[in-house]
């Protein structure tokens, strides 16, 4: 079955960095765009940034452009996201995300907290 496992997260002073890691299985990853979502407490989930199955295509919202970057492995069936000069406001938890078809698969989340 799929299976999205993030790691990576932490606490982080403004302005730090921080790798999250989501590790695929149970589909053919390459074949599939990869999304990074996050979700904080009393706002909208988000949509940070998506991958196409090559790598060679990449989106961000405006609040992490210049800032974010994902990245993947398709040899270790892997999605990266670097995050740079990190603000409180990404503070959030982070979700792995996958569309194969109809069906919709979700990471359990990794926990950023940017605060000093």
């Amino acid at each position: 079955q799929v299976q999205l496992v993030e790691s990576g997260g932490g606490l982080v002073q403004p302005g730090g960095s921080l790798r999250l890691s989501c590790a695929a299985s149970g589909f053919d990853f390459s074949a599939y765009a990869m999304t990074w979502y996050r979700l904080a407490p009393g706002k909208e989930r988000e949509s940070v940034a998506t991958i196409r199955s090559s790598g060679t295509s990449t989106d961000y919202a405006d609040s992490v452009k210049g800032r974010f970057t994902i990245s993947r492995d398709n040899a270790k069936n892997t999605v990266y996201l670097q995050m740079n000069y990190l603000k409180p406001d990404d503070t959030a938890v982070y979700y792995c995300y996958v569309q194969k078809g109809s069906d919709e698969y979700w990471g359990q989340g990794t926990q950023v907290t940017v605060s000093s």
